[in-house]
């Protein structure tokens, strides 16, 4: 099949997106997390090439009009659905505990740098993955500090009330 969409290119797409998400799959994967390196790079991969192709197939059928032409924001949205579908599998309830809402919302937040890649708006994709790393790590510090604290003024909280009980 003939594209408009040079080889290079579209190779450079597949790169940049699975590169930026390394980024976030490694964040994930320093923090033992299920989802780390390989499903981020590959949601980002799989993201960018059905892109690509929803693109190909555009540029291919002469765009409007030709009946076998495609809607590219239809990707989109069968893309976001599909990974919407993965981060919501690594959600975990347990009772009043809820686990691994930063890691669907980070598989999300791959896709949506593949998209970005796929479309080749690569400022748009580093954006996204810098904004995203920032959010995880510097606010995941913050958290961390701020869940210390209150398990050690609890914890206080807590020896005091033996105390007065003894």
């Amino acid at each position: 099949m003939d594209t408009q969409i040079p080889i290079l290119d579209m190779l450079t797409r597949l790169m940049v997106a699975t590169g930026l998400a390394l980024c976030l799959g490694l964040e994930r994967e320093l923090r033992g997390k299920p989802a780390g390196l390989r499903s981020h790079m590959l949601v980002s991969l799989g993201s960018s090439a059905f892109i690509i192709v929803g693109l190909s197939v555009l540029f291919d059928t002469g765009g409007e009009g030709h009946a076998a032409s495609i809607d590219p924001n239809r990707v989109v949205e069968g893309v976001i659905g599909g990974i919407g579908f993965l981060g919501a599998g690594s959600i975990i309830r347990s009772g009043a505990h809820i686990q691994g809402i930063t890691t669907g919302a980070s598989i999300w937040l791959a896709g949506a740098i593949g998209v970005a890649a796929g479309t080749n708006n690569f400022p748009l994709a580093g954006m996204v993955t810098l904004l995203g790393l920032t959010i995880m790590v510097i606010l995941g510090w913050f958290e961390h500090d701020m869940l210390a604290d209150r398990n050690e003024k609890k914890g206080r909280s807590d020896e005091g009330k033996k105390n007065t009980k003894e």
